[in-house]
């Protein structure tokens, strides 16, 4: 579903060059699931930005479905690390944001979200009477309202304290598992990395390259974290981290 070819990334130029992204190669199953594990800093979100068709790579090439990504596409939804939403505008108009932008889904998508979600009841409310799991919620919708064949997250998940973290990781999990979007997601938390992710890349610092690709097969369950499986990938995916 993503193809990433030898991508390179740099901002500005001559002596104030700064790589970003180097020489970054690696392909995505349709309905798989990928993390983009690596310090902070490291350029995860610059490619995912790239991944996105928000950057445009200096090199390389970027494809979905076959076809080279040169702009924002309608099939694939991004979710940011604040929810990304307008103050001034409620739950619904949040959630409608992608729709009405689109013009080519029917309103009702989101309501039917809304409603999956647990946030029916409080579609007229603005973020600033929301707590901060709910605000992720309604980033979480808007995004599944356009019915995405592709799922990017830029660590939708952080700063947020870790029993709504875990819950709201159990509900992207349940939702990956029910409509089998390929989903790639960037962070720097080893355990939600291994608990996401059935393939997992290790980037190293700045400029990002990868350091190891580690598979995950046995995610999945809603219990995985609790299995000694996941706590050999945790340790691995440290010890790869720490080299």
């Amino acid at each position: 579903m993503i193809e990433v070819k030898r991508l390179k990334i740099f901002y500005g130029s001559a002596d104030r060059r700064v790589e970003a992204v180097d020489e970054i190669e690696f392909s995505v199953d349709q309905g798989a699931s990928l993390g983009l594990l690596g310090p902070s800093g490291c350029g995860k979100t610059t490619l995912l930005f790239a991944i996105a068709g928000l950057i445009t790579p200096n090199e390389g090439s970027l494809l979905i479905d076959g076809e080279k990504v040169v702009g924002i596409r309608r099939d694939v939804a991004l979710i940011l690390q604040n929810a990304g939403l307008l103050p001034w505008k409620t739950v619904w108009g949040n959630a409608n944001l992608s729709l009405k932008l689109s013009g080519r889904y029917p309103a009702e998508n989101a309501a039917a979200v809304l409603e999956e979600l647990g946030l029916a009841e409080f579609r007229d409310s603005f973020p600033s009477e929301l707590s901060e799991g709910m605000k992720r919620r309604v980033g979480i919708a808007r995004a599944l309202a356009i019915t995405p064949s592709v799922m990017l997250m830029d660590e939708p998940l952080a700063s947020l304290d870790a029993i709504t973290q875990e819950r709201i990781q159990n509900l992207f999990l349940e939702l990956w598992q029910e409509r089998r979007f390929t989903m790639v997601f960037v962070t720097h938390d080893i355990e939600e990395a291994a608990f996401l992710g059935e393939k997992i890349i290790v980037l190293s610092e700045r400029p990002a390259r990868i350091k190891a690709i580690v598979e995950n097969p046995q995610m999945g369950p809603l219990n995985y974290r609790e299995t000694s499986e996941f706590h050999r990938i945790v340790t691995h995916l440290r010890m790869v981290m720490e080299q």
